[in-house]
C-alpha cells in the first residue's frame, strides 16, 4: 500500500495537477447544469409541482425567474471555476443557490440520489473554498501595476 502511495506522491506533486483537475470537473457540473435550467425548464417546473414544497418555492419569487436566474450564476460559477477565477467566492456563493434547488426540485420521497449527490458537490465547493484556487487559475497571475499599463 506505502508502495502505491509514493508512486502517487511522485506522479502528482502537492502542486500538481490535483486542484486544477478537481475545478475543471466540478465546473462542467454547473455549466451543463445551468443549460439544463435554461433549456429543461418545462421539466423543472413540473419537478417543482411535485416537490412537497411546491407551496414555498413561489414565496421566494417567480419559480421560472428563480431558475433562468439559477441557470445564469451556475454558468458563470462554472466557467470562473473552470478558470481559476474567483473560486473562493464562486465556491462560497454557489451552495446559497445549489440548497434552494435541491430542496425545490430534488428532495423528494421518491427522488432523493441528487440529494446525496449536491452533498458531495457542497463538500467539493468547500474543499475548494479552503484550498483556494491552486495552480493553474487566472488568479495565480501577477497584478500590473498602473506603470506596467501605460
Amino acid at each position: 500500500m506505502r508502495a502505491i502511495e509514493n508512486f502517487l506522491l511522485r506522479m502528482v506533486p502537492e502542486e500538481g495537477l490535483a486542484d486544477p483537475l478537481l475545478r475543471v470537473s466540478l465546473s462542467r457540473i454547473f455549466i451543463i447544469g445551468g443549460f439544463g435550467l435554461f433549456f429543461a425548464q418545462d421539466l423543472m417546473l413540473s419537478r417543482i409541482e411535485g416537490s412537497p414544497w411546491r407551496d414555498i418555492v413561489p414565496l421566494f419569487g417567480e419559480p421560472s425567474f428563480g431558475l433562468w436566474a439559477s441557470g445564469l450564476i451556475f454558468i458563470l460559477a462554472g466557467t470562473s471555476l473552470a478558470l481559476g477565477w474567483m473560486t473562493r467566492l464562486w465556491s462560497l456563493f454557489l451552495p446559497l443557490t445549489l440548497v434552494p434547488i435541491t430542496l425545490a426540485l430534488q428532495l423528494a420521497p421518491w427522488h432523493i440520489g441528487p440529494l446525496f449527490t449536491n452533498l458531495a458537490i457542497m463538500g467539493a465547493l468547500g474543499y475548494i473554498f479552503l484550498r483556494g484556487r491552486g495552480r493553474s487559475a487566472l488568479d495565480n497571475e501577477p497584478a500590473k501595476s498602473y506603470e506596467q499599463l501605460d
